[in-house]
């Protein structure tokens, strides 16, 4: 399924509740999530400091984002299993926060990894 400019303008417009939600429903519901990748994952940080891995439920979402010092990072797909197994249990253990819907002005919503897991594997229980 692709996303309009259209879409991505209003979801990016939305209060981060609004967009923490809309990314929980799109990623159970297609089941990946994205980042960006060049030879390796793209990386922002929080206002503390603490290191945050910028998620989007979308390609589309990505590639809007793939600017300023993410120029030259292609979106790449995860699987939500593997989401959820791999990269979920290493952001914990690696201190990274995951970093939901970022926008090109770098305004992402910012859940500790176990917040985001209980808000996936409750939208899960919906399927």
């Amino acid at each position: 399924m692709k996303v309009s400019p259209k879409q991505i303008e209003a979801i990016f417009a939305l209060p981060d509740i609004k967009r923490f939600e809309h990314f929980i429903k799109i990623i159970v519901d297609w089941e990946e999530v994205w980042g960006l990748y060049q030879e390796e994952w793209a990386l922002a940080a929080a206002d503390e400091g603490t290191p945050v891995f910028p998620l989007w439920p979308a390609k589309e979402y990505a590639q809007v984002c793939a600017v300023n010092e993410w120029a030259g990072y292609e979106p790449r797909s995860i699987d939500l299993v593997e989401f959820m197994e791999v990269l979920l249990p290493k952001l914990k253990l690696d201190g990274v926060l995951p970093g939901v819907l970022f926008t090109p002005a770098g305004k992402g919503v910012t859940p500790s990894v176990d917040d985001l897991r209980l808000a996936v594997e409750a939208e899960l229980q919906n399927y």
